[in-house]
């Protein structure tokens, strides 16, 4: 499995850190029962985005993925091939792509955008999530799938 950098008060250290899904649930999905909880919303999730069959990457972001013992849910960002119709997904899928469904009824906080929105800069706008509130920066986690 893979081994995660220390973290820096609390954060992960800056920078997009690779992991499988089983890997960032295993590292953050333990630890408390809200952990649990919110582990398991990220694995719908990811499994609904990646059933469209055009999911380009999947971040996650946050509380989530730092040391904080209760987060309050999971922020997720997309980014989606060129040719991704929300239209043609499930119904149960599409919530993942209305935010305040997303929010309201899957519990996470999720971000989307087809890749030609990032206008080429695909670094640049994964480097956008690595901000934090206070200007600072952050670790984000890439989901990588297969």
């Amino acid at each position: 499995m893979k081994t995660w950098p220390a973290p820096d008060q609390g954060d992960l250290p800056p920078g997009l850190h690779g992991a499988r899904i089983a890997e960032v649930i295993e590292h953050f999905g333990a630890g408390t029962p809200r952990r649990e909880i919110i582990a398991r919303r990220l694995q719908r999730i990811h499994a609904l985005a990646l059933a469209t069959g055009h999911l380009a990457r999947f971040v996650v972001f946050g509380s989530f993925v730092t040391t904080k013992p209760a987060p309050n849910d999971v922020d997720i960002f997309l980014l989606m091939d060129d040719s991704f119709d929300v239209r043609h997904v499930s119904s149960e899928a599409r919530l993942v792509f209305d935010h305040s469904a997303a929010q309201n009824l899957l519990g996470a906080s999720v971000f989307w955008i087809r890749r030609m929105a990032a206008l080429g800069d695909e670094a640049g706008l994964l480097g956008h999530w690595q901000i934090k509130r206070n200007g600072g920066r952050r670790g984000i986690v890439e989901v990588l799938h297969d």
